[in-house]
């Protein structure tokens, strides 16, 4: 884990997200406290439990985006999932302790990607041994279509395979093979049907039944010919798979979930509601008490083993548009200590968020242009009126914060998306001439707006 500091983890996220500097700050001090609390000696250690957080904010104004930034920043395991996918158990809808061993499966794979690193060049040079013996011919056979092209004549019978391997290795290397054709058997396991997905309360059984049929379930053997090029990639992925030790993997997986894991939970809104409500709502206040022991801390079984989720940081977040956070249980309430509200974001923001970013919107389009040879350009009055029609139409209709940018954006350069490939001028200039010409009669007719952007 990375010993950044506060402020370094609010400018990091800068880099990608506009405003909402109390969130930002929240989040900085809550990994920070992460990274301080595994300096701690082990018997002060199990006293401290992270702070949780609850954002509240309308949507759109980047709730997720600081939560999943914060995780990639921090190479945690992190899972988003949203509260109204889950029931109390015994109803239809997933059981709320399925998060954790999602959260492990996420955990998994990032311990591959670390693990595959170390492992990648001997997975290469094994998987070129494979193709080789593919591409030289077997004991029974005479003779081999590449005998022409890397033996000589006179060459001694005995010496001829070594140097036929070797020179057909500098040809492979070379990539004068790719389009070669090899016959090769890939193996693969057939997947159990889910038959119990969904039904509360048995979830687990189901969990134990796959991994059991993943372990007796016969292997199903296709001889296929592909080229060179994909058949490299097919045998570096078993090398790859054989040489990852599976049972090391899981136990490192289950430690950095444990430690270093990250749960987003959103529209926890959703879920808040009055104790005795019937319908389609009775299982809310279900929800938050299946919810609670699970951020207080409890072991959930996952079949890679028992998952502790003392030290997992939960973040909750919603809009809160019907119900307040003093909705939610009293006791779940206090075990998230740490309460931020996300700011609606104004016209100012939108500019911010259309140029500044890394990955701002504007660039995003321009690169996608590009790969048509469009050069597109963006002039600061375009970017000043998108900013406007965009805050304009929040204001008027649903405000749904910078997801209405996207909504805008696709409509202004819907024409010039569908010419792109045909187009003689590659290069274009969007003016605040042409936004408001595109959109605004759309903006005017107050019902086509609710529809169309």
């Amino acid at each position: 884990m990375q010993a950044l500091t506060p402020r370094e983890i609010v400018a990091e996220l800068d880099k990608h997200i506009i405003g909402q500097n109390d969130a930002k700050k929240a989040v900085a001090i809550a990994l920070r406290n992460r990274w301080r609390w595994q300096q701690l000696p082990e018997e002060v250690r199990r006293d401290i439990t992270p702070k949780n957080i609850i954002m509240i904010g309308p949507t759109g104004v980047g709730k997720t985006e600081i939560s999943r930034r914060l995780a990639k920043l921090t190479e945690a395991p992190f899972i988003k999932i949203e509260a109204t996918k889950y029931t109390e158990v015994g109803y239809y809808g997933r059981d709320v302790e399925s998060m954790v061993r999602d959260l492990v499966e996420a955990a998994i794979m990032l311990v591959r990607e670390k693990k595959r690193d170390t492992i990648q060049t001997e997975a290469e040079q094994r998987a070129e041994e494979r193709l080789l013996d593919l591409l030289l011919p077997s004991p029974k056979q005479k003779s081999t279509p590449f005998d022409d092209e890397v033996t000589e004549p006179t060459e001694n019978p005995v010496a001829a395979p070594n140097r036929t391997r070797e020179r057909l290795r500098q040809k492979l290397r070379a990539g004068e093979l790719e389009d070669r054709e090899v016959e090769m058997r890939i193996e693969h396991r057939m997947m159990p049907v889910q038959v119990m997905s969904n039904i509360g309360g048995i979830e687990q059984m189901e969990m134990e039944l796959q991994s059991l049929f993943e372990k007796i379930g016969p292997k199903q053997t296709k001889h296929r010919t592909l080229p060179v090029h994909k058949a490299r990639q097919v045998l570096l992925e078993e090398e790859v798979d054989a040489l990852m030790d599976k049972d090391a993997i899981n136990e490192e997986a289950v430690r950095l979930a444990e430690t270093h894991g990250v749960i987003f939970i959103d529209e926890i809104d959703k879920v808040c509601g009055p104790e005795n409500s019937g319908g389609p709502d009775v299982s809310r206040q279900g929800v938050q008490r299946d919810l609670l022991p699970i951020v207080e801390g409890t072991t959930v079984q996952t079949k890679y083993g028992y998952v502790k989720t003392d030290q997992v940081l939960f973040i909750a977040a919603g809009a809160f548009h019907r119900s307040k956070p003093s909705d939610l249980m009293p006791e779940l309430q206090g075990r998230f200590p740490i309460r931020v509200e996300l700011q609606p974001l104004t016209r100012d923001d939108f500019i911010r968020i259309l140029t500044e970013p890394k990955s701002s919107l504007t660039r995003q389009y321009q690169d996608l242009l590009g790969t048509d040879g469009v050069k597109l350009k963006f002039t600061k009055d375009a970017v000043e009126a998108l900013a406007d029609i965009a805050h304009q139409v929040n204001q008027s209709t649903q405000n749904i914060g910078a997801r209405r940018l996207h909504t805008i954006l696709e409509r202004l350069l819907e024409d010039i998306s569908f010419e792109a490939p045909d187009v003689k001028k590659k290069s274009m200039t969007i003016d605040g001439a042409y936004v408001r010409k595109k959109l605004q009669e759309i903006m005017q007719n107050e019902d086509l707006s609710k529809f169309i952007l």
